[in-house]
């Protein structure tokens, strides 16, 4: 039962550091594609410097958490099959799945930006931003609720907090052109 707990603590917090960089890498995007726009050599500068960043968070933080995150919950699955057998963690997987098809198109996102290609407005990639929050507060739900039921409660209040983050972007949006 202790390695059971040291495997959980490791994998929570590899969880966390990989959704961390997660939450930044897209930051960095924002960052990079508005740094696209600025003059010479003020854009060079920028650009070299995010480029730097992104490749140290992506390649240093992001992909070695995800992957250590992985092997720990395949550990406790190992430990724990039963787990395999209820409901809500077919869901979890299910969205663990979604949660490794953003990063993949991250990665993406991130080897276009890497060759100067901007393909996206710094304004997709805030929404963008938030698709790693509405998984997060799915698994979390998934996680602490553990019951077919409550879960569906969360994943529609996840629905509710997205509405809200779409309406507070809007809201910031037109705040900043304001101030422009």
């Amino acid at each position: 039962m202790e390695l059971y707990n040291y495997i959980k603590s490791l994998h929570l917090i590899f969880v966390i550091t990989w959704f961390a960089g997660l939450f930044y890498i897209v930051r960095l995007f924002v960052y990079q594609i508005e740094a696209s726009e600025k003059p010479s050599p003020e854009k060079e500068i920028l650009q070299k410097q995010y480029k730097i960043m992104t490749y140290r968070l992506w390649y240093i933080i992001t992909w070695p958490s995800s992957i250590l995150a992985t092997i720990f919950a395949v550990w406790l699955l190992i430990l724990n099959p039963a787990w395999l057998q209820m409901s809500w963690m077919h869901v979890k997987l299910g969205f663990v799945f979604v949660l490794f098809l953003y990063q993949f198109k991250c990665q993406q996102i991130y080897n276009q930006l890497q060759k100067d290609e901007v393909k996206y407005t710094s304004n997709f990639m805030r929404l963008w931003n938030e698709g790693a929050t509405i998984i997060l507060f799915a698994v979390v739900f998934l996680v602490i609720l553990k019951n077919a039921f409550n879960w569906i409660y969360g994943v529609i209040g996840i629905f509710l907090f997205s509405i809200i983050i779409m309406l507070g972007f809007k809201f910031y949006k037109t705040i900043r052109n304001k101030n422009k």
